[in-house]
């Protein structure tokens, strides 16, 4: 794919789109994220984020090298318009890199971001995604379901009705495939979709609650539906990501 044209017709290299993960609450980011993306950020000057407060927050945490005011924040969020997605990708066009991060986890991943990172690749931009910590593929890996097959649903409805019956429609799936169902709730309503899974499962079908991934208070809990209403967690208001499995018959 060509490059864009810049005055006299002279080719303009684009620069590289770095897909930053950042961690998932917690503080101890260093931790976390591996040199080779601490590096890659230390170095970059531009920057797209959900919230430019929180974006700025993370770099202090890697000790980013420049002052945070040199660091120019543009922003990008479930509420930014399609047209002003021209305007953001403009200095990738022009040559410079910029670094795409989330509020928490791997960007456009239960984030804002992929019709972004589409626009680029349309453009001839190179996206070059880095390794940090995302919470669908750490419970998944922590299940014990199948990670041969498995999808994610994002957020289930809110309505009672229709939540209940996507529930349904989940296990169902899963017993049919075997693939996992991944789902996730904003906190506060975690006890009203706890509440919907006991009510609507099957007692042999098979959660997993992932709790506080990779924070000081991390629990992973996989039991069957009729464990689970004899001795429920308490989710609280801390972030979860909900699995669902059924053997396959």
């Amino acid at each position: 794919m060509s490059s864009p044209a810049g005055r006299g017709g002279r080719e303009i290299s684009c620069g590289t789109l770095y897909l930053i993960p950042v961690g998932l609450g917690g503080h101890d980011v260093l931790g976390l994220l591996p040199p080779a993306t601490l590096g890659a950020v230390h170095r970059l000057r531009a920057f797209i984020a959900e919230n430019p407060k929180s974006a700025r927050g993370f770099l202090k945490q890697i000790a980013y090298p420049r002052p945070l005011r040199e660091a120019r924040i543009a922003t990008l969020s479930e509420h930014t318009p399609a047209s002003e997605l021209p305007e953001l990708i403009a200095p990738l066009l022009a040559g410079e890199d910029c670094g795409l991060l989330s509020e928490a986890g791997c960007p456009a991943i239960a984030d804002p971001g992929a019709d972004f990172v589409r626009l680029a690749h349309s453009r001839g931009v190179r996206v070059l995604p880095l390794v940090g910590p995302s919470a669908v593929l750490l419970s998944l890996m922590a299940s014990g379901f199948n990670g041969q097959r498995f999808e994610f649903h994002g957020y289930l409805p809110i309505d009672h009705g229709q939540r209940a019956r996507a529930v349904r429609e989940m296990e169902d799936a899963s017993g049919r495939t075997g693939a996992t169902q991944i789902f996730i709730e904003t906190p506060y309503r975690n006890d009203v979709l706890f509440r919907t899974l006991l009510d609507q499962c099957r007692s042999d079908t098979l959660l997993c609650l992932a709790t506080d991934l990779t924070l000081p208070g991390e629990s992973i809990v996989t039991a069957s539906v009729a464990d689970l209403r004899k001795d429920p967690p308490v989710l609280g208001r801390r972030p979860t990501v909900f699995l669902l499995w059924r053997s396959p018959k």
